[in-house]
């Protein structure tokens, strides 16, 4: 039988996301594999979102995680998580609801990033109010233009800033460079550890300046088998845990196997040549062109010409083999907004769905 069959296929409602926890598992042993044991990994949850994959993480000896919302936070912490990092520069309110979360997990070391004094100020004043600490992560832009502070001679003035300050607890560098992606990994490596010089050099004018030296959080899914090779740094790479179509083909030194599909069904067949399916863009990532959205594992000779809300049309070359009602799994191109577009998914293991876990990190707000 093929891997991503399900028995009870009948039983299950459509479009629907399908998480295969056994593939899950494996990927997860093969994270822990590449980084070379589980403690250097700060796996982000954005991906998957939900606290029963976390619970996976952790069963294997993952306790530490990267966020990129409060509620991803706090669902991690949920989990059983023992440190979080919020990889945003938080600002406004989302302070206050940073000390609310450490106030109701206080056993849970969460941290968020800052890259200006003017923040900086913010989390001093906010926390000291509190009576509590910020824990937090200088953000260091090597590249990405996204956020983060340039590498240049004003960065050293704010990590010892940000070391000085009474209510803020400085523990290392966010670094970032999501913008090297080239499809082979010799290439692809050759520019993150270019990329890295000058994040060694800053690592030297923080040692030379007698400050504690920071832990150093770098990368995402794209750079991880290139920072894992470098033992001074943390990985964080996200994607890995489910896979998805566009990193599979693109990363093809990492070895890691499709675990969450989207499941549609043929719901017409409005002429010759065309089937329509009920996987529209509330479905399945669209962000992408058309020819980027999603890959059937049991279609072949289709194009996928048209989506709407909640329809998706296919040309097909065996249009007479196929009947309405026809089940189709499809592996999205972009697995993370693909799993955000789901309140809970079918869980898949040995051919058999029996469980369904709530996509709780989807909300912008859980408690807190």
């Amino acid at each position: 039988m093929d891997w991503y069959k399900v028995n009870n296929e009948g039983e299950l409602d459509s479009p629907s996301l399908l998480i295969y926890k056994e593939r899950v598992q494996e990927n997860i042993r093969k994270m822990i594999d590449i980084a070379g044991n589980a403690d250097r990994l700060f796996t982000h949850v954005k991906t998957n979102k939900m606290p029963e994959i976390v619970k996976l993480m952790i069963a294997q000896g993952i306790s530490k995680f990267k966020c990129a919302t409060i509620a991803e936070a706090e669902i991690t912490a949920m989990a059983g998580a023992g440190m979080v990092v919020i990889a945003h520069q938080l600002v406004g309110p989302k302070i206050g609801r940073l000390v609310q979360l450490s106030r109701l997990y206080p056993d849970v070391v969460f941290a968020s990033l800052i890259d200006s004094v003017d923040v900086a100020k913010q989390h001093n004043e906010v926390f000291g109010e509190a009576g509590l600490v910020s824990n937090v992560f200088l953000d260091v832009n090597n590249g990405m233009d996204r956020s983060g502070h340039l590498l240049d001679d004003k960065i050293l003035d704010l990590y010892t800033y940000l070391a000085s300050q009474p209510n803020i607890k400085l523990l290392g560098l966010h670094v970032y460079d999501g913008h090297l992606r080239a499809d082979d990994f010799e290439e692809r490596k050759h520019e993150i550890d270019a990329g890295f010089v000058d994040v060694k050099h800053f690592l030297e004018a923080i040692e030379e300046k007698g400050l504690p030296q920071p832990m150093v959080i770098a990368g995402g899914t794209p750079a991880f088998t290139s920072h894992a090779l470098r033992a001074e740094t943390f990985c964080s790479p996200g994607t890995c845990v489910l896979w998805d179509w566009g990193y599979g083909d693109k990363l093809t030194e990492q070895p890691f196997e499709y675990a969450a599909l989207v499941l549609t069904r043929v719901i017409s067949k409005p002429q010759k040549g065309i089937i329509t399916i009920d996987m529209g863009h509330k479905a399945i990532s669209a962000e992408n062109p058309i020819d980027k959205r999603v890959r059937f594992l049991n279609l072949t000779d289709y194009e996928l010409t048209g989506q709407s809300e909640e329809h998706g049309v296919l040309k097909v070359k065996n249009w007479d083999s196929i009947k309405v009602g026809d089940v189709l799994y499809g592996v999205p191109y972009h697995v993370c907004p693909t799993v955000n577009l789901y309140d809970e998914a079918y869980v898949v293991a040995n051919h058999q769905v029996n469980d369904v876990w709530q996509v709780l990190g989807r909300r912008r707000k859980v408690t807190v």
